[in-house]
Formats: structure tokens, C-alpha cells, sequence
């Protein structure tokens, strides 16, 4: 893809109470706002300049610089232009039917798309929060037109948390949809420990699968934990086990390289940890997360197959890293999407993300909306149903308030 998104990006685009610059990285990292972009949450401006080189070297990233009356930047928003593959996330019975259309057209409902959020991992509003609902009504205001500038018909805001809802509110008044995306998950850990948890938490049969699984993984050769901010020296290593946990997957988003997780030491040491689990010398598994105040947020794993299967490394691993959690002082493990069986009968939640979609046609947008539903990707998971508040995905509001 053409690293070109059109005229906006010199020009300001007037809107209510305020106006929205497309600023490229050069010029957003000399405005002051940038270096405090989305303080105090486990992804800040750091993590979306890692991303934006190391990562997807075909999309296109820019970022929307959202300024009061007067001029001055009270808030940016990331945004990253793709070819969306809008059946991405469908029912996979169709597959051969798409396939055998995409043969006879190869653009059959993909569609170049204005995408606001992280590339990698989930979106958020920044700026002061008292100030969030105006700045999205200003770049609501402004984003169709700019979308068109930038010739992407499509607009999405890509997996925001449902705290957003309110603030997000004012897209739906301009013609967006909001349904579901994959959510992400968070587990209560405020135990004195991992035994503690299990007792409380758990039920009986879960209790004993658990321990069974713990046993069958101690018959083996010792498996030892080490915890390191810097996985640069052992990345070669690693980086296979994330690939084989990838691949393996039925939904496949972004693919991470070599560099990010080299890079994620570097630039965030304050809040990147690795987990790594070795057998003798060999690495069979780790974890990447990311920290923010009382939360642990569990990023990517990497498996050694099917050493895995063999031992129930995804539990053993999750024992692991919630005990040192516990003993560090969180009270939050979170995780990010699918994979929900287990997560489930670990007595997770689920932590809704939602979409925001548009077309920027004023005539194919209507039917866009009433397509939506059937497209959007939550509806083919037969475990999420399971979680008590599986209503959270689609209610009107931010399910705490």
C-alpha cells in the first residue's frame, strides 16, 4: 500500500467546538500533547510508536490531533489505514463458498479502511477524561469527510473498551454502528494465594482437574520460571513458540515480529515483564504482560507443542504468573481474547470491547448497519454465552455505570 492517505494531511478540518489536524509520527512527536498520551494505562504513547515500527509494514499510520478553539491539542488518536477483510471472524463453514467468490473476485468484501485505535491491542480515548465526550464529538464531526480525503470508505474504531460507551455515544448520532468485537477478559486475584484462590473461587471438579493437570507437569522434568523485563538475549528462542501459539489460532489479527518484543523491553522496561519456563535448558513457554497499577495484563503467550499438551503448560503458566501476581501486590489479571473455554471455568469476566463501524457513502451505509450483526465476529463463539455477563457485550451503556 502507497504510503499516501490524501490532501488532510496538511489541513485542519473545522468542527463543533474545536478542530482535527491528521498529523504523520514526525509531526505528532514534536507536538507536547504526544508525550503524555494515554498515561497511566498499560499501552501509552510508547507502546504505539513500537508498534507503528516494528509491526504491519503495509498500513499506513497517522495519527488525529484533536485541538480546542484556540488551536492548542487537547488530545490525539492513533489511526492506522488498511485493506480490512470485512468476513474476517465469519462462520468458517462458509469459507469454501468465499474462497471460491474471492478466485473470481479477489476484492469481494474487502475494503481499504480508516481504522482509529492500537493495531495491537485494544483502543483508547485520550485525553483528560472530563474533556473525552467533547474531543469525540469533534472528531465525529470531522472523521467522514477526512475518511473520504484519505480514499478509505470504510471507518472503524477498533476495539474500544466499554468504559468509552458514553464519550462513544456521539457516533452513533453520526451514522456509526456499535456491535461487539472478541472481548478481552479479568480475573479478581485479591487472594493471599493461589491456593487461596482456588478454594474460593473455584468449584470442587475444577479444583481437582487443576491439580491433576499440576501433578502431570511435576512427573516431568522440573520446570523452572524466570521473570526478566528483556527478552532481547533469548528472542531467537521465543519467538517460534509465540509463531506455533499463532498459527495455530482460527482467528489471526495482528502478527507480531522479532523486533517488537526486542523493542517492548527496551522502550517500557517500567512495564513489559516475561515470563519464560524452561525445562533444563530448553525454553517450553513464556508470557508477555504489561502492568499498570494493580492490574497484570497477559499479552501473548508462546507454547512449545506439544511438550504443551503433554504437561498443560497453558494452566501450569497461569498458575505461574498469578502467583507472582498475588505475591506482588495485583489485583487484577487480565487477558486478552479467545481462548475462552478455560478462562471460563477459571472464573474470568468478560471485558467487552466494542466496534464502531461506518461506511462513508450516505446510501450504503444503511444497509451496512443491518449487515453488522450478522458480520460481527462474537456471534460464532459458542463458550462466550456461557459467561454471566455476556449481556455486557451489547449493552447501551458501560456495563458499571
Amino acid at each position: 500500500m502507497a504510503d499516501d492517505v490524501g490532501a488532510p494531511r496538511q489541513r485542519d478540518r473545522t468542527a463543533t467546538r474545536g478542530s482535527v489536524e491528521v498529523m504523520s509520527r514526525g509531526e505528532v512527536m514534536g507536538c507536547a500533547r504526544w508525550a503524555s498520551a494515554f498515561a497511566g494505562k498499560h499501552k501509552d504513547h510508547r507502546y504505539y510508536e513500537l508498534v507503528e515500527d516494528t509491526i504491519q509494514p503495509d498500513f499506513v499510520f497517522r495519527y488525529f490531533a484533536i485541538k480546542d478553539e484556540d488551536g492548542s491539542v487537547r488530545a490525539v488518536q492513533p489511526f492506522f489505514i488498511i485493506d480490512q477483510d470485512l468476513l474476517l471472524g465469519t462462520n468458517t463453514r462458509l469459507g469454501g463458498v468465499i474462497d471460491f467468490i474471492r478466485r473470481l473476485w479477489p476484492r469481494f468484501m474487502k475494503m481499504r479502511t480508516l481504522m482509529v485505535g492500537c493495531a495491537a491491542g485494544e483502543g483508547h480515548l485520550d485525553g483528560a477524561e472530563h474533556l473525552r465526550r467533547a474531543s469525540a464529538e469533534i472528531l465525529a464531526a470531522s472523521i467522514t469527510s477526512l475518511a473520504r480525503e484519505m480514499n478509505a470508505p470504510l471507518i472503524v474504531f477498533k476495539e474500544f473498551s466499554a468504559q468509552y460507551r458514553d464519550s462513544l455515544q456521539c457516533l452513533v448520532h453520526h451514522g456509526f454502528a456499535r456491535v461487539p468485537s472478541m472481548p478481552n477478559t479479568r480475573l479478581n486475584i485479591d487472594y493471599a494465594n493461589f491456593d487461596d484462590y482456588m478454594n474460593k473461587a473455584l468449584g470442587q471438579e475444577m479444583r481437582r482437574n487443576l491439580r491433576r493437570k499440576f501433578r502431570a507437569a511435576e512427573k516431568a522434568s522440573v520446570i523452572e520460571m524466570t521473570v526478566v523485563d528483556d527478552v532481547a538475549p533469548i528472542v531467537k528462542d521465543i519467538y517460534p513458540l509465540y509463531l506455533k501459539v499463532y498459527e495455530r489460532s482460527k482467528l489471526k489479527f495482528e502478527k507480531l515480529t522479532e523486533r517488537y518484543f526486542c523493542g517492548l523491553g527496551r522502550l517500557m522496561p517500567d512495564k513489559a515483564r516475561f515470563f519464560v519456563w524452561r525445562q533444563g535448558k530448553t525454553i517450553v513457554a513464556f508470557m508477555l504482560c504489561l502492568i499498570e497499577g494493580d492490574e497484570l495484563c497477559a499479552e501473548y503467550i508462546g507454547l512449545e507443542y506439544p511438550v504443551a499438551l503433554d504437561l498443560h503448560l497453558y494452566f501450569y503458566s497461569f498458575r505461574d504468573v498469578a502467583s507472582w501476581a498475588i505475591a506482588n501486590g495485583f489485583k487484577w489479571y487480565r487477558s486478552t481474547s479467545l481462548n475462552y473455554d478455560p478462562k471460563f471455568h477459571l472464573k474470568h469476566s468478560l471485558d467487552p470491547l466494542d466496534l464502531y463501524v461506518r461506511h462513508t457513502s450516505k446510501f450504503i451505509n444503511p444497509i451496512l448497519r443491518r449487515l453488522l450483526p450478522l458480520l460481527e465476529p462474537t456471534r460464532n463463539d459458542k463458550t462466550l454465552p456461557k459467561f454471566s455477563n455476556y449481556a455486557d457485550l451489547w449493552a447501551r451503556q458501560h456495563p458499571t455505570a
